[in-house]
């Protein structure tokens, strides 16, 4: 499969690294030739300098007929320029990144009938919505829904006073509909069996029904843990404007901060209770005034990866460690080293919006794809195909690779979870654990027969 890269930037690039080492052919098409540079110098992929919405590019043989066109670049008209030039040029498929909120919310519809366009990204909403997910849920590093809400999947930190650690899993007794599906612990994944216990630090994930994970979280929830009723975000950007709205709608008290007069103004005019502060973050008097001590969240949303560090301990340091404290990075190699020195959420909007392209790039069944630690390791929900190899036999005798685990799967709208005896049949929506580097090879085993 041929796929077009339109923007070399942040996104592109972490878009372009993901789909080559899936080995698609990717191509990646710029402008700035220092961008294209840095592409080409680390990448396995074709790299084209030229005007990416031009319709002389894409009467280039290597661009015109591909099967996909994704175009990443900062400004959203040249991306919907480059959808339709696309399309007019015998590509099959586009995606565009829209970053304007108004295009989003009032001409999704629209643009996807008269631009053609098959996807379209945000990355701050997308971050907004994950961030608002995970802080209404306690205890949780992260939260994904599959199968149109039917399963859930919650990641937790196992701390040392957790009464789950260090007890082998089979003599845990865990709610009926949630399973124990992947730990993570020193950069290792592992699948769990019986005789695998639970140890601090681990980041342990867990998958069921919904209802049921939401109970079982509370295991998790520190007793001394404050309820979510003051939140403060620094930052009041694309991201920072969707999601204050969001938590106030929750009946979270916000506060947001930033220096630039205009984002303020903008955010104000979301704001119902909600106060928009013009004025510096790194600022301790302001902090201390706006009462970051007593806030049971603070969200870093700067465009700044180590002014977001820097916020995000100051704030711990302020509250004595009782403030819990969430991070948008760009750089993903960032994400390990703030966990470590002790920012409690890490999110990477470039790896939230590379697993939306993933999963459209598969396809076969493939709904959607949730990279987890950094893109070691992935949650995929498929639709298992007619012919496909798992299908009609039981999943002990499948020969599924170890660094795969089926977790959930959905049929006639009733959510299971399944053990070695179940046979999964065409038409189930199935949620798998893999390690990232093993996913191609195991989604042949839920592809139908070409």
């Amino acid at each position: 499969m041929r796929i077009v890269v339109v923007g070399a930037g942040k996104l592109g690039y972490s878009i372009a690294s993901l789909l080559s080492k899936e080995q698609f052919d990717v191509i990646v098409i710029d402008h700035d030739e220092g961008q294209l540079e840095a592409v080409k110098n680390t990448l396995d992929v074709l790299t084209i300098f030229a005007n990416g919405a031009s319709p002389i590019t894409m009467n280039d043989p290597d661009i015109r007929g591909a099967d996909i066109l994704i175009a990443v670049t900062a400004s959203d008209e040249v991306n919907m320029v480059a959808c339709i030039l696309a399309k007019k040029h015998g590509i099959r498929h586009t995606i565009a990144r829209i970053r304007d909120m108004q295009f989003m919310s009032e001409a999704k519809d629209y643009l996807k009938e008269n631009f053609d366009i098959d996807l379209m990204l945000n990355p701050e909403l997308i971050t907004a919505n994950e961030i608002n997910r995970i802080l209404m849920t306690p205890a949780a590093l992260d939260v994904e829904d599959f199968a149109h809400g039917k399963i859930r999947l919650f990641e937790t930190k196992v701390r040392r006073s957790s009464p789950l650690a260090n007890i082998p899993l089979k003599d845990i007794e865990f709610p009926k509909g949630v399973l124990a599906g992947m730990i993570f612990r020193d950069h290792r994944m592992i699948i769990p069996h019986g005789d695998d216990c639970l140890l601090p630090h681990d980041n342990a994930y867990f998958i069921g029904i919904p209802e049921e994970i939401e109970k079982f979280s509370q295991t998790f929830v520190q007793r001394d843990a404050r309820k979510l009723h003051r939140v403060i975000i620094i930052g009041a950007g694309r991201a920072g404007r969707a999601l204050a709205p969001m938590l106030e709608k929750q009946g979270v008290r916000v506060k947001v901060i930033d220096k630039d007069p205009e984002r303020c103004r903008l955010m104000a005019d979301k704001l119902v209770d909600g106060i928009a502060i013009c004025g510096d973050g790194t600022d301790i008097d302001l902090l201390t005034e706006e009462g970051v001590a007593e806030a049971d969240v603070v969200v870093c949303l700067t465009e700044d990866d180590k002014l977001n560090l820097m916020l995000a301990l100051l704030a711990r340091h302020m509250s004595h460690n009782k403030t819990k404290t969430v991070v948008r990075v760009a750089r993903n190699e960032y994400v390990e080293l703030m966990e470590k020195v002790g920012v409690d959420i890490v999110l990477s909007a470039r790896l939230l919006s590379a697993s939306e392209v993933l999963a459209f790039a598969r396809r076969g069944g493939v709904v959607s794809v949730s990279l987890l630690e950094g893109a070691k390791a992935e949650a995929v929900e498929v639709i298992v195909q007619e012919g496909a190899p798992v299908a009609g036999k039981p999943l002990m005798e499948a020969k599924l690779p170890r660094a795969c685990l089926v977790c959930a799967y959905v049929r006639d709208g009733e959510a299971v979870i399944p053990n070695g005896a179940t046979v999964l049949q065409p038409g189930d929506r199935t949620i798998l654990f893999i390690q990232t580097q093993f996913s191609k090879k195991v989604m042949q085993y839920f592809k139908g027969r070409e």
